[in-house]
């Protein structure tokens, strides 16, 4: 990396992609339960499905570093464990497996067979594997493949051979998949085109008459060489090819699915052919032929099917009919092939039968489906259509067949993963005065398109939420005896006394517990074997299992002011600053130390460890005085409350809780101290367990109010709630083990408390003013929670008020029937009966229409009514293409919300027949919108901006200045600043920043006294700019349609110039340079994220935090880049960057900084996704990197960790 980069950005990922790529099945883990194993750009992930509840877990997910280009599973014979084989742009083909013990990936085998990055000849697009897992076929979109075969040796270890080759030039591949020939030699059927006459041929009457056809090629396995064995012309259309079961269970061969048709092949059988059945309906085009787009097949005992999903989501069920002999058996012999319309679900990627019962639909755009099957079609009076009625030659012609789509009968939705692919827009405010501010974003395409709101925090299930007479201080729960499994008493403390509830089926008050109800309460507990502990202001009362009760009553004219107990010892602080200690004798009852340890001064709060397994007391005891120190306390025998250390504070202590976690240092649970402070600031520092001395302390701010901490338990993992403004949790991640602290999307409490019950086996019970809640958190694994709210096209851009707390959006459906023609439609007398039906387009879709255009405006409000508000539907073939809120001084400063739209617009090549600017004013308070007047324009408007009291809008390569007349916009000012197309803009005072879809930026300047805009800087790298945004006067960052992220710079010297006063004469006769503006920007920043940026914002995330740059992806990736402060820093990450390219080395076998850098050498960036894999290295690595760094592992881990939390979770 250039190290001569004057600037540095740290680049994170807060929410991966989730659009799945490809997802595939198998018993990963090698026990009887299937996993699911996703693809999501570079992201490798395995869920697990939980047939019991319904429900889907992501078990591992983890950047390859690399593009994932298709997946395979497979398994050796014999064995009881799948692996996966990769095929990825690393050039190398990849064995990994998954690991249950230690929830990892381990690499297997890599082997290198081509050049890295994704190419037309290198092998990676195609992967096909024998079902038998003897062999998998690789293959490139053109001329080559290489088979491998699989093995085992003599440890039974998976072997690789070399790769056999299967070349054949000039021939391109459509689709590839293994035959099931049972144990004969392993063959590979492949749709082919060969294109070598086409080539040769100028007159296009070659190309017009070019055949497809199924190959077959059989891997010898006595010779140890792949012949091509058969090949056979198909449909010119067919795109896709699936494996018919062979062997005893049905006739091998394969489903060959085109345009309009499905048909059966095989080297040994005659073709049967089915048309794919069309929907019928009035808003239905009779003629449109539909195509299958993904496909499953599933065996079951003895019999199999498919399920095969046209373009519009709907599954058809495809089964084959086989010829029986005398006896009633199958003979492999097929007889037809039959279709029937099955449910419809929507659009996948990949579809995954489980045996469990279960669909997985990933789907293209949207929210991921899992289904459980409720029948499988067999009962129901849909008709079937087999191949008898169906000529086998796909050139003759036949009657096309329809069906009526229904609600869905047979699979029933069990789970909606959420997934926020395609995302579109996005933009960060505080809308709801919180702390940190929220990220509201518009993604999804068609009816499934929605508007999501995404905040950080834990999901919380609400259990029970009750009042009580009067405000409570403080709540406890306790076991009775210490063998119990559930909790038995909730115990409330109120100022003036002590209420006690019993668990049970109901919650009830209950008053012989000898419990001292007359007084408040300052700690409960279940000492020893089966007595209670109750600490009030006056005493302690040791309650025995018999009801005996033992009193210790304070010394004269003091009171107890803090207390903290554990299951054997008990420590209290008097007013007078005295700390008393009590240690369970063996009887069981409680002892006095003998002499009281007196602190400097008042005592705020304390806190004992639990006692660890196997020892008879905790080692430490933690005493917070007011005088903003923190002192730890020996409670050895020998050296009963001696200092062991100190720790200086910013305030005092309000809060102190030691426990032990999990911890991703040192592999093991390692004891902390966690500290709340008055001023709502938590601390997390190691205590050290044998010489009490306290390091690597970690802070962060939860919140204006003095900050509590309690000790509860989460997923069987001790976690700490902090409870401060809000609520929050301290967990340890449960894949990286890292500590976590995220806030609860809950009310905020006051005081909190473990809780289990027969219903509730792990909760919480808290106080919230007059109310006791109880309540559980059920997923750890994702912190962002997502509320959606669905809109009605796919959403193209939305603004936001400018003083109210509401979106508005534009939202556009190419080919697509608007609302008015499909109600003429349905209107219309023809209609037969039962075709006039309208479906929910959420799952069946829009009726489409070659040219039309659906489009509308919404008023979003995310806050209150949490819904649309109002929808305006534009007519006459328009589409909305952009949008702007805009305050024109000429109407004293009033805003007016102004659309743009083209009318009759074709995407490519790109025309439309004319376009219109909309102006609307803002009715009660932005909820509703009126229209004034339009604006006619040559072509559609693609960027609109406010600039000084008018609007800038950029219509084709012109830049025009408009400002609002009565009876439509008034142009002022234009000049033609781009070579192609202006799609964004950005300004601030009178300079304006213009985004061309393939020329990078442009700055212009806008002079006020000759009223003219001139361009003064442009950019030397063709940028195909999808986002841009300000950093600051002179700096742009901006993202391009390749999936890069970079940041301009404009020089110095030409900025002063382009703002000096006067009319600017000197800069339009300024010599230009080869075309275009007379200076050049300089490329500070670039790097490769791998997904398409769509929007760009400079924002804070998290109270208090810095400005960080928010890049949101087309796959709904969330990002940030952090800015370095010192040069420390830099040098810091960046040999950090360098040893874990090394030593964590990417799974695919990508080289890091090579795919970091696809197009543009990485430049100024550091990944901050490679530096947090640093925790995750087995701890010799660690310690290695941590020699080389001279640091300490905890040191580097802190570093890492606080590189996120200062600006982002």
């Amino acid at each position: 990396m250039a190290t001569t980069s004057s600037m540095f950005m740290y680049s994170l990922t807060i929410q991966p992609p989730t659009s799945v790529t490809q997802a595939i099945l198998g018993q990963f883990a090698g026990t009887k339960e299937q996993q699911i194993v996703t693809a999501s750009g570079s992201r490798l992930t395995i869920h697990r499905p939980d047939p019991t509840q319904g429900k889907i877990s992501t078990i591992l997910s983890q950047d390859v570093f690399g593009i994932i280009r298709t997946l395979a599973a497979f398994r050796l014979a014999g064995s009881n464990k799948d692996f996966i084989i990769i095929g990825s742009d690393s050039g190398r083909i990849t064995i990994i497996e998954y690991v249950p013990a230690h929830n990892r990936f381990n690499r297997l085998h890599l082997e290198t067979f081509g050049k890295s990055g994704i190419r037309r000849v290198i092998p990676g697009q195609y992967l096909a594997v024998d079902p038998k897992g003897r062999a998998c076929l690789i293959a490139s979109a053109e001329k080559n493949k290489l088979v491998y075969v699989l093995n085992r040796n003599a440890q039974a270890e998976l072997t690789i051979s070399s790769p056999l080759e299967a070349h054949k030039p000039q021939t391109l591949v459509f689709a590839l998949v293994g035959l099931d020939v049972g144990y004969e030699n392993p063959i590979f059927a492949v749709l082919e085109v060969d294109y070598t006459e086409c080539d040769q041929d100028p007159t296009g009457q070659a190309f017009e008459e070019v055949e497809k056809s199924l190959v077959y090629y059989e891997l010898d396995l006595g010779l140890n060489h792949v012949v091509r064995k058969w090949s056979d012309p198909v449909d010119r259309t067919a795109s896709m090819l699936l494996q018919v079961p062979g062997g005893s269970d049905g006739p091998s061969g394969v489903l060959v699915c085109g345009l309009d048709n499905v048909t059966y092949r095989h080297s040994n059988q005659d073709a049967f052919r089915v048309a794919i059945p069309r929907r019928r309906g009035v808003t239905e085009n009779p003629e449109r032929k539909r195509c299958i787009t993904a496909g499953v097949m599933h065996r079951m005992r003895g019999a199999f099917f498919f399920l095969l999903q046209s373009e519009d989501g709907d599954l058809f069920k495809v089964t084959i009919d086989m010829v029986e002999d005398d006896s009633g058996q199958p003979t492999g012999e097929v007889k037809k092939l039959k279709i029937k319309y099955f449910d419809t679900v929507p659009i996948a990627s990949t579809l995954c039968i489980l045996k469990s019962g279960f669909l997985f639909v990933a789907s293209e755009t949207g929210n991921h489906h899992f289904y459980q099957f409720e029948k499988l079609g067999d009962d129901d009076n849909e008709a079937e259509y087999d191949s008898d009625s169906f000529p086998a030659d796909p050139t003759e012609p036949y009657t096309p067949v329809y069906f009526h789509p229904r609600a869905s009968e047979n699979v029933n939705l069990v789970e909606s993963i959420d997934s926020m692919n395609p995302q579109l827009d996005c933009k960060v405010a505080n809308l709801t005065d919180e702390d940190a501010p929220q990220i509201y974003s518009i993604c999804g395409s068609g009816a499934r398109s929605s508007f999501r709101t995404l905040k950080h925090g834990l999901e919380v299930n609400d259990i029970v939420d009750s009042e009580l007479p009067s405000v409570p201080a403080a709540v406890w729960t306790t076991k009775i005896t210490r063998n119990d499994e559930f909790d038995a008493y909730i115990v409330l403390s109120f100022d003036n006394g002590t209420l006690v509830l019993s668990i049970g089926e109901t919650v009830e008050e209950v008053t012989d517990t000898g419990f001292l109800s007359s007084a408040s309460t300052l700690a409960v507990q279940q000492l020893g074997e089966d007595a209670l502990i109750q600490v009030h202001p006056k005493g302690i009362r040791h309650i025995r299992a018999d009801r005996r009760v033992n009193e210790w009553p304070v010394p004269q004219h003091r009171s107890i002011v803090a207390a903290t107990t554990n299951e054997r010892q008990v420590a209290v602080a008097l007013s007078s600053g005295e700390i008393v200690y009590f240690e369970m004798d063996s009887d069981g009852s409680l002892a006095e130390y003998d002499e009281k340890r007196e602190m400097s001064g008042t005592v705020t709060c304390l806190s004992l460890g639990e006692v660890p397994e196997g020892r008879v007391r905790s080692q430490f005891l933690a005493v917070g005085c007011d005088d903003s120190t923190v002192r730890i306390l020996s409670l050895d025998p020998d050296s009963t409350l001696e200092n062991k250390s100190v720790q200086a504070l910013t305030s005092a202590p309000s809060a102190l809780s030691i426990m032990a976690m999990p911890d991703s240092t040192s592999g093991g649970s390692t004891l902390y101290l966690h500290i709340g402070l008055y001023s709502g600031v938590y601390l997390r520092t190691v205590l050290d367990e044998t010489t009490g001395e306290l390091s690597d302390t970690r802070t962060r701010f939860l919140g204006p109010k003095p900050a509590k901490l309690f000790r509860v338990s989460v997923k069987g993992e001790p976690a700490v709630l902090a409870l401060s403004s809000r609520s929050w949790l301290g967990y340890s991640d449960p894949q990286t083990k890292n500590f976590m602290l995220t806030p609860l999307s809950y009310v905020p409490l006051e005081w909190g408390s473990n809780f289990s019950s027969e219903q509730c086996t792990e909760g919480m019970v808290g106080i919230q003013g007059q109310n006791l809640r109880i309540f559980s958190i059920e997923k750890l694994g994702s912190n962002l929670l997502q509320e959606s709210i669905p809109l009605t096209y796919t959403p193209r851009k939305f603004v936001r008020h400018p003083e109210h707390p509401l979106f508005y959006t534009v939202e556009s459906e190419n080919n697509t029937l608007s609302i008015a023609t499909k109600e003429q439609l349905l209107n219309d007398k023809t209609v037969v009966n039962g075709d006039g039906v309208m479906l929910p387009p959420e799952e069946f879709g829009y009726p489409r229409a070659q040219g039309h255009w659906a489009s509308c405006i919404h008023v979003v409000d995310p806050v209150t009514a949490k819904a649309t508000l109002q929808q305006i539907d534009l007519t006459d073939n328009e589409a909305a293409t952009t949008i702007a809120a805009v305050s024109f001084v000429s109407q004293s400063d009033e805003t007016f919300l102004v659309v743009g739209t083209g009318k009759d617009v074709t995407v490519s090549p790109r025309s439309s027949s004319a376009g219109f600017i909309y102006i609307y004013r803002f009715l009660e308070d932005g909820k509703e919108l009126e229209f004034i007047h339009k604006t006619v324009t040559e072509q559609p408007p693609s960027a609109l901006l406010a600039f000084q009291g008018r609007l800038i809008a950029g219509i084709g390569n012109e830049l025009r200045v408009y400002d609002l007349g009565l009876k439509q916009l008034l142009r002022k000012c234009q000049a033609q600043v781009v070579p192609n197309l202006i799609v964004g803009l950005q300004t601030q005072g009178s300079r304006i920043i213009v985004s061309d879809v393939q020329e990078s930026v442009v700055y212009v300047v806008y002079k006020q006294q000759e009223n003219r805009l001139i361009p003064f800087v442009d950019d030397v790298v063709a940028r195909w700019t999808t986002c841009t945004t300000m950093v600051d006067y002179e700096t742009v960052a901006g993202g391009d349609k390749f999936g890069n992220l970079w940041l301009l710079r404009c020089p110095q010297k030409a900025s002063e110039e382009a703002d000096e006063d006067g009319s600017g004469a000197h800069l339009v006769h300024e010599r230009q340079y080869l075309q275009g503006a007379p200076n050049r920007l300089a490329l500070m920043c670039h790097f490769y994220p791998q997904d398409i940026p769509t929007s760009m914002q400079k924002t804070q995330l998290v109270a208090g935090g810095r400005d960080v740059l928010v890049w949101t992806g087309l796959q709904g990736t969330l990002g940030i880049l952090v800015p370095f402060v010192s040069r420390e820093d830099v040098d810091f990450f960046q040999t950090l960057e360098q040893h874990l390219r090394g030593e964590e080395a990417p799974l695919a076998g990508r080289d890091h900084l090579i795919y970091r850098s696809y197009y543009v050498p990485v430049k100024g960036m550091i990944d901050g996704d490679l530096c947090e894999r640093y925790s995750l290295l087995a701890n010799d690595k660690k310690q290695m990197i941590a020699g080389e760094l001279d640091r300490s592992v905890r040191e580097i881990e802190r570093k890492i960790s606080d590189m996120r939390t200062r600006v982002a979770y």
